[in-house]
């Protein structure tokens, strides 16, 4: 009896730890440091493989020697490897889409860039954030939205307007360095909550 009892007991207790891990786990938030500000961003769980893929290449630091390389106001502000064949023929580097019907292109959505492959594979190296005040609608259903801005829209609003040549290149490099912040679900909805946008 008192074994069954003591069983009991660790039982309890383990579930009170487990409950107790998750409802302190962290949240995984991206962090663009630009030399115009910062840019905070939600990382959607409805898009599984595209927020794995985001959160390891920004721990591995790999745009944090690229930039924002194409800037569109009314459209988007992109960011990391540039629209050149190369950057979209690695297969390390493409991911199957993942559209979901409530992740649209509203203003301030993060999406993974692509060539035009008629598999609509995600470049898994490049990202933009959507800056039409309308959205671009016109985008939903052929490439992934994977998360949104929760807070720093003035920067992306200020990037697009930035002086750009014809291939709509900034002229002064906007550089990236991108970083995963592990939030608490109090942090995370603070964060939110002091968003101007």
């Amino acid at each position: 009896m008192k074994k069954i009892f003591l069983a009991i007991v660790i039982l309890q207790a383990c579930a009170c730890f487990q409950a107790q891990g998750q409802s302190h786990q962290k949240i995984p938030v991206g962090f663009i440091q630009t030399p115009l500000g910062g840019i905070w961003l939600q990382l959607d769980e409805r898009t599984p493989n595209h927020r794995s893929s985001f959160i390891e290449l920004a721990e591995a630091g790999y745009w944090d020697s690229l930039t924002f390389n194409r800037v569109i106001p009314q459209f988007v502000a992109q960011g990391g490897c540039p629209d050149t064949p190369e950057g979209f023929t690695d297969p390390e580097y493409l991911l199957a889409p993942e559209f979901d019907p409530n992740l649209t292109h509203v203003y301030g959505a993060l999406g993974a860039g692509r060539d035009d492959n008629p598999d609509k594979l995600s470049a898994r190296c490049q990202f933009y954030i959507v800056q039409h005040p309308d959205g671009l609608h016109r985008l939903d259903g052929n490439y992934t939205v994977f998360g949104r801005v929760i807070k720093g829209m003035e920067i992306v609003d200020k990037i697009v307007q930035v002086p750009r040549d014809a291939k709509d290149q900034p002229l002064e490099a906007i550089t990236l360095k991108v970083e995963i912040k592990y939030l608490s679900e109090q942090e995370f909805t603070t964060l939110a909550a002091t968003s101007h946008d």
